[in-house]
């Protein structure tokens, strides 16, 4: 019997743990490992970067699996845990029980509660929005949305106003994040749920941002108002998993992280009617090694190409902008949460166009799955994770 050469066997096993690594973005929600609450024994520390020296400190310890962050004005923050608990984590990192109210959540698979995001007029109207994986008869689910007043132990007048339709008997790929143009829009990301080619589907939900008035309603100019046989919530398809949604603050334009397959991660700039392709078009395959069944390439005539690839994929999930800040290292950057790989993607841009790229926290070794930049000009992030973290970083300062 011929054995296999040392180097087929180190291939084998680079390949192996490739793949663990892109498949641990699928694990589930667990126990938390510890209490909540503030980390007042670890100090702050100092970490190196292309652009100088930064803080790294941890605000609170003890999260179950956190999802999203959302910063409050007051300097705490809001924090979805996946497996159905809103919290409030105060400025000093001392954290909440669980607030009431929240809807009751699929806790399986990739499904919980998800994004948490502070409607545009917060400061009057006290109004928050979740996202989350809704159960439906038969085990079955789908990603909904719901509005509500924040109170100081839990929410009031709770409104499901979206739900992805149809429902269906599958644990992955929910999205799903928030974003405000200011112009009276709230724009919602989804997963395909697993079922590829319900992406091109125009009849379903699934694979689709969709693009609704703050009250739920369709705006009259969405792309597929009127059209038979297309959702008139729909503003784009052809979408995987959309774990990322951020306005660019600097030109308005909505910027979208796709959660792709193995080598296929990307970027697009969502535009009203446009199909992105999956599972036709792709830079990916299947974690298991094998082709997409469904792909024919990298493009097709018809079909809007990636803005940004990631070939070697990171497992990209929230994402936030640092602009605003003339003079600062950081100035003009986009940051992005990376599961699989375990770190936080600081892109440079020169406009739209992405001039550089920099993996910071590689020493952390946990995943991150949010981050946001606060109004005092710190980037926040939390850790999914058993024992899940709140962290600050302090930018280089020039």
């Amino acid at each position: 019997m011929r054995l296999p050469s040392r180097t087929a066997t180190v291939s084998a096993l680079a390949s192996a743990l490739t793949v663990a690594a892109l498949l641990s973005a699928c694990k589930p929600a667990q126990e938390p490992a510890a209490t909540p609450g503030p980390a007042t024994a670890e100090p702050a520390r100092t970490v190196s970067s292309e652009k100088g020296d930064l803080q790294l400190s941890v605000v609170a310890s003890g999260l179950s699996h956190p999802w999203a962050l959302a910063p409050l004005p007051d300097g705490g923050f809001l924090v979805t845990e996946r497996g159905g608990n809103l919290r409030h984590v105060a400025a000093d990192g001392s954290v909440s029980a669980p607030l009431a109210g929240v809807p009751t959540v699929v806790a399986r698979g990739q499904g919980g509660l998800l994004d948490v995001a502070l409607a545009p007029d917060f400061a009057q109207s006290r109004r928050i929005y979740l996202s989350y994986a809704e159960p439906g008869d038969g085990g079955v689910s789908g990603t909904a949305a719901a509005y509500a007043t924040l109170g100081d132990t839990g929410l009031s007048d709770v409104t499901v106003f979206y739900r992805q339709e149809p429902k269906v008997n599958a644990e992955n790929h929910y999205g799903s994040r928030f974003a405000f143009d200011n112009q009276g829009h709230v724009f919602i990301s989804q997963g395909e749920r697993t079922m590829r080619t319900m992406s091109q589907e125009l009849d379903k939900l699934q694979g689709k941002l969709v693009r609704l008035n703050l009250d739920g309603s369709v705006p009259e100019d969405n792309p597929f108002v009127g059209q038979a046989g297309a959702r008139p919530e729909i503003w784009s398809y052809g979408h995987r998993n959309s774990q990322g949604l951020a306005f660019d603050p600097r030109t308005g334009k909505l910027w979208e992280v796709e959660h792709g397959p193995r080598g296929g991660d990307e970027i697009n700039l969502p535009q009203p009617g446009a199909n992105y392709g999956w599972p036709v078009v792709t830079h990916g395959i299947n974690y298991s090694g094998q082709p997409i069944p469904e792909a024919v390439g990298k493009e097709k005539e018809g079909m809007a190409p990636a803005h940004h690839v990631f070939e070697v994929s990171p497992g990209l999930s929230g994402m936030a902008f640092y602009t605003g800040q003339p003079g600062k290292p950081w100035n003009d950057s986009l940051f992005l949460g990376a599961l699989a790989q375990r770190n936080l993607i600081r892109l440079q841009l020169d406009g739209d166009r992405v001039v550089g790229e920099e993996r910071l926290l590689q020493d952390v070794g946990e995943r991150i799955r949010d981050v946001r930049v606060a109004a005092d000009g710190n980037v926040y992030l939390v850790t999914d994770e058993e024992d899940g973290k709140l962290l600050k970083l302090v930018p280089p300062q020039g």
